[in-house]
């Protein structure tokens, strides 16, 4: 089995972090692979005498068995991108703040490792999106957790007409739109009121972003659906952003389709994992503090 690492560079102490894994992974008699982000950190790793490589991510991730993010969410949504087209498991370590998406914590390594060996986890397989926009030859869009199409710098709100499979179903104004996943749909879709979705169905959430109108609300769609919006703006471009890191600007009127991607993400859990569990444990979601039966199950 053999694990290569990606470390979030920008964390205080993750040289620190980084060893602990190693030394686990060597513990377990496992092999590993290195980010070449590392390469300058090697004597701090202080593995002279075991044998593994420093390779650029798209090497790393296509010669590995499993995937390690060492970081946060964010962290993870930028691995996940990076290991697209290829079928490595992604393993998320929190090194963050939520760490919602990333869910072991860098105090429990050894049990993550002893799981691994023991065989006791479960891969589970979550749905990505695809989009494209039809009127810039068809430039094209991917993202784990959610496409946002928004007004960007300019103050104007921006019009937009959506389609569902080609059947008209609503225009309005806001200052934008969010599609999102299942597992996006705690992301950003959810400071919008969009609805908490388990992360394995299979639908697809599509929330309006500051609608001109007290009648607009979020709407939850079959993944087998084809989303298709049509965006005018005042200004030149409107603003598409993947996951919030990968922004594109597209000349307005522009028309983008969104559907169910044909990749997978599949994330490593422990057979003790309970989403419902992380839900009340990192959001709050259902808690109400004024019942003490309530702080007792967390």
């Amino acid at each position: 089995m053999k694990f290569a690492i990606i470390p979030n560079m920008k964390k205080e102490n993750i040289i620190v972090i980084v060893k602990k894994i190693i030394d686990e992974i060597i513990k377990n008699g496992f092999d590993f692979i290195l980010s070449d982000r590392l390469t300058d950190f090697k004597s701090k790793l202080k593995i002279d005498d075991k044998k593994f490589e420093f390779l650029s991510h798209n090497l790393l991730v296509k010669n590995c068995d499993y995937i390690i993010s060492i970081g946060g969410d964010g962290t993870m949504l930028q691995t996940a991108y990076e290991a697209r087209n290829t079928n490595a498991p992604l393993i998320g370590i929190n090194f963050g703040k939520l760490g919602f998406l990333a869910e072991f914590d860098v105090h429990n390594i050894s049990k993550l490792f002893k799981n691994l060996k023991q065989g006791t986890f479960v891969i589970e397989k979550r749905m990505t999106l695809e989009g494209v926009c039809l009127t810039e030859r068809n430039r094209k869009l991917f993202a784990i957790n959610d496409i946002v199409i928004e007004k960007g710098k300019y103050p104007k709100m921006i019009q937009m007409s959506v389609s569902v499979n080609d059947d008209y179903v609503t225009e309005f104004s806001a200052d934008g739109v969010i599609i999102a996943t299942p597992t996006g749909s705690t992301g950003y879709a959810l400071s919008t009121g969009g609805p908490v979705i388990q992360p394995t169905s299979d639908v697809i959430s599509l929330n309006p972003i500051s609608p001109h109108t007290l009648n607009m609300r979020p709407l939850v769609l079959s993944d087998n659906q084809k989303i298709t919006i049509e965006i005018l703006s005042a200004y030149e471009n409107v603003q598409i952003s993947c996951d919030g890191q990968r922004v594109d600007y597209f000349k307005s009127p522009a028309k983008i389709e969104i559907y169910k991607g044909k990749k997978i993400l599949k994330l490593v859990k422990t057979k003790s994992t309970n989403y419902f569990n992380t839900l009340r444990n990192k959001l709050h979601w259902g808690i109400d503090i004024r019942n003490e039966n309530n702080k007792e199950k967390r």
